[in-house]
C-alpha cells in the first residue's frame, strides 16, 4: 500500500469514517473510495462499494475486463444502551467481546458506574439530551432496559427518527403494547413502530440477566446480518 494511501486510511479511521479501498488485481493501482461520493463511478463499482459497506465483506468486480477487490473498512459497531440495570452489565461485557463500541445512557445518579461497566462510555444525561450528540447511525443498535417510560419513550423518539440496524426494548407482552400506544400519540405510523423489538430478544426462554442478554444479542445479531425479519 502506498504511504499517502496508508495515511489517508488511518485518518479516515480516526475519524470514524467508512471508506473502501479500492484495488487492481494485477497490483497495478490502489484507490481509496470514500461510499458517500460515488460520483465518477460505474453503475457496477458503485453497487459493489455500497455492498462492501454493508455487508462488511470483501467484494470483487469487473469492470472494463479488468478485476479489482474492493476491501471495506468500517468504524466499529456500536450499542447504545439506555438503563444501567443488571442486564446491561451483561449485555456491554458481551456485545465488547463481538467488536462493539458500547455507550451506557442513564440520567440516574449512582447506575452507570464505571466498576461495574468497564470499557464503556458512560453518559450520564436523560435520553433525549445525550442521544443527538451520539450522531446515530445504521451502524448502530440501541436497546432500552429501564422500563421507566420517563426514560424509555423520550429515546424512542428519537431513535425512530434514525437509521440504527435495531432497536430493542425490555418489557412484558402488555408493556410493550402500551409502549407502542404512547408512541402512536406522538404520531409514529404502524410501519415505524414495528422497527421495534418488543419484548427483546429472542424466545429461548432466557430467565436470568445473563440469559436476556444472550437473547437479546443473538436478536441484534440476526438483524445486522440477515437485515430486518
Amino acid at each position: 500500500m502506498q504511504r499517502q494511501t496508508l495515511l489517508a486510511l488511518r485518518a479516515a479511521q480516526s475519524a470514524g469514517k467508512a471508506v473502501v479501498l479500492l484495488s487492481a488485481l494485477d497490483g497495478s493501482a490502489q484507490q481509496l473510495l470514500d461510499p458517500a461520493d460515488a460520483s465518477g463511478l460505474s453503475p457496477e463499482l458503485a453497487a459493489a462499494v455500497a455492498l462492501a459497506i454493508s455487508s462488511d465483506r470483501a467484494q470483487r468486480v469487473v469492470v472494463d475486463e479488468r478485476e479489482w477487490l474492493l476491501t471495506p473498512h468500517n468504524p466499529p459497531l456500536r450499542l447504545i444502551i439506555i438503563g444501567a440495570v443488571h442486564i446491561s452489565e451483561f449485555l456491554a461485557r458481551m456485545a465488547q467481546q463481538l467488536g462493539y463500541a458500547v455507550t451506557v445512557v442513564d440520567p440516574r445518579a449512582g447506575f452507570a458506574r464505571a466498576d461495574l461497566f468497564a470499557g464503556s462510555q458512560l453518559v450520564n444525561e436523560w435520553p433525549q439530551l445525550a442521544l443527538p450528540a451520539l450522531a446515530l447511525d445504521a451502524r448502530c443498535a440501541v436497546v432500552l432496559l429501564t422500563h421507566d417510560p420517563k426514560i424509555d419513550d423520550p429515546a424512542l423518539q428519537h431513535v425512530l427518527h434514525t437509521p440504527v440496524f435495531y432497536i430493542g426494548a425490555l418489557g412484558s407482552t402488555r408493556t410493550h403494547a402500551r409502549r407502542l400506544e404512547r408512541l402512536a400519540e406522538q404520531e409514529f405510523d404502524a410501519a415505524t413502530l414495528a422497527r421495534i423489538h418488543g419484548p427483546a430478544g429472542l424466545n429461548i426462554g432466557a430467565r436470568t440477566p445473563a440469559e436476556i442478554a444472550v437473547s437479546v444479542l443473538a436478536q441484534l445479531t440476526a438483524s445486522l446480518r440477515q437485515g430486518p425479519a
